[in-house]
């Protein structure tokens, strides 16, 4: 026998098991609404006992917001977006936010993406990437959005930064390659136009060549093993570093890869520092040496900006927040030399 339509819940009828006005309930659903302990306590009990569940797109009606916020990245591909992704929408659903996710592979300019989040009528963008443009973050300002950029670069304080201090980064990878002794530095980063690439450089070359050190620059195409194997194989054929820093740990992999299979031993001959610290670094059978950054912690931190500005006053003063990394010590890296 075909069951027929369940019977709808609606506000009025939590309002009415609840013994409270409609609006109370309303504003018990509403994020950042004003509603005491006692009233937030009868509503809910209500609500679980009807099976009742607020209908968001009739709240935004009322509310002018909907509840969403744009994630916008463009390195799909990567594993170490699986942890932005995870711990980003966990982190918003806990706060009774929604994401929409935009894609943006393969793409450099603002104004398809800045569509469809003016279509979904987005409250709050959240730009997740270091390798794009930095106009490209200022177009979604321009057209009046909410921006927070997570690993982004320091701004002329249009929107909020949470990022680490690449150049710090970078000084701080060169200062662990110089402890295992080596003398000849090679950088391998990622696409030579992202931010992150450049900053990291910056300090890396700063501390080499404080130090003396001879230092060996080249860019990989993209954050991929393919992009790091064909990097590496084009290193070997003009001469080796002793120890490289790659731009992650996708590139890191790659190059390791193309050292062994041409007989180069690692760390023994070449050492390899990663950059991310993503899961598969720790593998037994890869065991990467590599620089962590707090990403946990710069999704926490941007999350909590991002809620600060939705329910700010005019007053609000966007902010730069960056954050230190750490050296992962595995077996990619010779050991420290002591003195």
């Amino acid at each position: 026998m075909a069951r027929g339509p369940r019977t709808k819940i609606t506000l009025a009828d939590v309002a009415e098991l609840s013994g409270v006005s409609r609006s109370a309930v309303s504003r018990t659903f509403t994020p950042g609404a004003s509603v005491s302990g006692e009233t937030r306590a009868r509503v809910e009990k209500a609500a679980r006992e009807l099976g009742y569940r607020p209908n968001i797109l009739a709240r935004s009606l009322t509310t002018g917001q909907t509840g969403l916020v744009g994630l916008v990245a463009n390195n799909f591909k990567n594993p170490a977006y699986l942890e932005i992704f995870d711990t980003f929408t966990r982190l918003l659903q806990a706060r009774g936010l929604r994401t929409l996710l935009i894609n943006l592979s393969d793409e450099v300019e603002p104004q398809r993406s800045l569509d469809l989040l003016l279509q979904y009528q987005v409250d709050a963008v959240v730009v997740a990437t270091s390798t794009l443009p930095m106009g490209f973050t200022d177009a979604f300002v321009d057209a009046g959005l909410l921006v927070v950029h997570a690993f982004g670069r320091d701004n002329d304080g249009q929107y909020d930064v949470v990022s680490i201090d690449n150049r710090a980064a970078g000084a701080l990878a060169a200062r662990r390659l110089l402890a295992s002794g080596y003398t000849h530095l090679g950088f391998l980063g990622g696409p030579q136009l992202a931010t992150s690439t450049r900053d990291r450089l910056s300090g890396f070359i700063s501390v080499a060549e404080a130090e003396g050190a001879d230092v060996q620059v080249h860019f990989a195409q993209g954050y991929t093993f393919e992009a790091g194997n064909e990097a590496m194989h084009h290193l070997m054929e003009s001469g080796l570093a002793q120890g490289y820093l790659c731009g992650d740990d996708m590139i890191a992999f790659g190059a390791v890869s193309a050292l062994r299979s041409a007989g180069v031993k690692v760390p023994e001959q070449v050492g390899i520092l990663g950059f991310n610290n993503i899961q598969m670094s720790a593998w037994e059978n890869i065991r990467l040496s590599t620089i962590a950054q707090p990403t946990a912690r710069v999704m926490e931190l941007t999350v909590e900006r991002l809620q600060a500005r939705l329910y700010a006053s005019e007053a609000f003063r966007p902010s730069v927040t960056l954050l230190p990394c750490e050296v992962i010590e595995r077996d990619t890296l010779a050991p420290i030399k002591r003195s």
